[in-house]
């Protein structure tokens, strides 16, 4: 999978993707993060990428020019998507990962300031995606939480890719709770079903646990599951 993020701050991105799973999916070639800064395009002496809003208005608009350009640089994948992360996008989910993570190349735009002159979206035509229904100082963030997401969804990044398929939302439930050594601490001790090595009874303890854990936290999505 490759990332071209486009950044006013690809220090932000870069940073992030250097720790952890991240650094190590990129060390062994699974990732490839890289990014595109609009500065770099821009045709004006003093790096200038925003302007004021016509029609007046409080803050500033990322202008079109050193967008789109920057967009045109970038080489695509045949197998390839663009996205612009907005909190006017459609929210990010499990669905939503899993149909990112098929393809072999994801173009991510990052916004700051009031965002993007209008035409950016009529030229490029990006899949545009929110984290929320909150606004942010800047798209760097979403950007990244769409990087880790998709990531964890490729085969080798995870130790074992059952890690992903067991998460929170896979099944559209919450995941089941975890447990590690000492069986007993400050006197909670660890489950009894977890000790006696009946897989086919752990694995229904783990579904009984997901579906009370959503039922009480998530009851939006307790009743999907019990409806479909």
């Amino acid at each position: 999978m490759r990332f071209d993020v486009m950044t006013l701050f690809p220090e932000m991105i870069e940073s992030a993707c250097s720790f952890s799973i991240l650094k190590r999916a990129a060390e062994n070639g699974i990732v490839n993060v890289n990014t595109i800064n609009p500065r770099d395009f821009t045709l004006d002496k003093h790096k200038k990428v925003d302007d004021t809003p016509y029609g007046g208005g409080a803050g500033m608009v990322l202008m079109a020019q050193p967008y789109v350009d920057a967009y045109e640089s970038i080489e695509r994948c045949e197998n390839s998507i663009t996205v612009m992360l907005s909190p006017q996008g459609r929210p990010l989910d499990d669905k939503l990962v899993n149909e990112l993570a098929g393809y072999e190349q994801i173009v991510m735009m990052c916004g700051h300031y009031e965002g993007f002159d209008e035409r950016i979206r009529e030229i490029i035509k990006p899949l545009e995606i929110s984290i929320g229904d909150f606004v942010l100082t800047g798209g760097e963030l979403p950007a990244l939480c769409v990087i880790d997401a998709v990531s964890r969804k490729i085969e080798g990044t995870l130790g074992k890719i059952e890690s992903a398929d067991e998460d929170s939302f896979s099944n559209g439930l919450i995941e089941y709770p975890h447990y590690t050594k000492p069986r007993e601490y400050r006197g909670l001790k660890v489950p009894e079903v977890l000790l006696n090595g009946n897989h086919k009874e752990i694995a229904k303890f783990r579904l009984e646990q997901s579906i009370e854990r959503t039922r009480q936290k998530r009851p939006d999505l307790y009743e999907k599951y019990i409806n479909s």
